[in-house]
């Protein structure tokens, strides 16, 4: 027995919460090594007409950070958007409002990691090219982080540190979402949609949810 990919009708029984737990059974099922049974040859067979995805992610490009593999979902199951330090700007808010909007999305999730480099960056206000600009939007999360006060711990080598900004930087984009996406405001104070946040660890595999 094959999971299937996902069809209009599939998608139309799928809510926030249901979309969620699909999440989390995946994730548990990642850490246990017991992969869903999917014949991808097949799911790229079944999406051929359309796709009906119920969730989209935007998560870190951190090679160990696959929400696809994370999650254990397979083709046409999420929309993944990936970005350094996975906060949000123009045009990943408009794809997140295409993606529930106009594609059937019932669920939300920013997905930060321990250990992020992008995170790293921030923390010790790196300064290349074009990576400055984008290590300037995570900086808020920085200065949000009050604790340690000496400024000796606040940088890339006091991991501790560093993972409380990632979880901060998970919160402020959610924040950053509703503030800048009335289409999504809509959609989440209407019931049709969650926006949740997550951490992934990358030493054991496992993501913690924040409802």
């Amino acid at each position: 027995m094959y999971m299937r990919a996902h069809t209009k009708e599939t998608q139309a029984t799928m809510n926030p919460d249901k979309s969620l737990q699909f999440l989390k059974e995946g994730n548990l099922r990642f850490q246990q090594n017991l992969r869903a049974n999917r014949n991808l040859l097949e799911q790229v067979n079944d999406t051929r007409e359309g796709q009906f995805p119920f969730a989209t992610i935007l998560s870190c490009i951190d090679s160990r950070v696959s929400a696809e593999l994370v999650f254990d979902q397979g083709l046409g199951d999420i929309f993944s958007i990936r970005i350094a330090g996975n906060f949000v700007n123009e045009d990943i808010l408009g794809s997140m409002e295409f993606a529930c909007k106009l594609a059937g999305t019932k669920l939300i999730v920013v997905l930060g990691h321990t250990s992020c480099g992008a995170v790293k960056g921030a923390c010790d206000h790196a300064r290349l090219g074009n990576l400055t600009a984008l290590i300037n939007k995570i900086e808020p999360a920085v200065d949000e982080v009050k604790e340690p006060a000496d400024e000796s711990l606040r940088n890339s080598k006091n991991l501790e540190f560093v993972d409380k900004v990632s979880e901060k930087n998970v919160h402020l984009t959610i924040d950053n979402i509703r503030k800048q996406s009335g289409v999504l405001k809509e959609m989440e104070d209407n019931g049709e949609i969650k926006i949740v946040g997550a951490m992934y660890d990358i030493s054991d595999g496992g993501v913690t949810f924040y409802e």
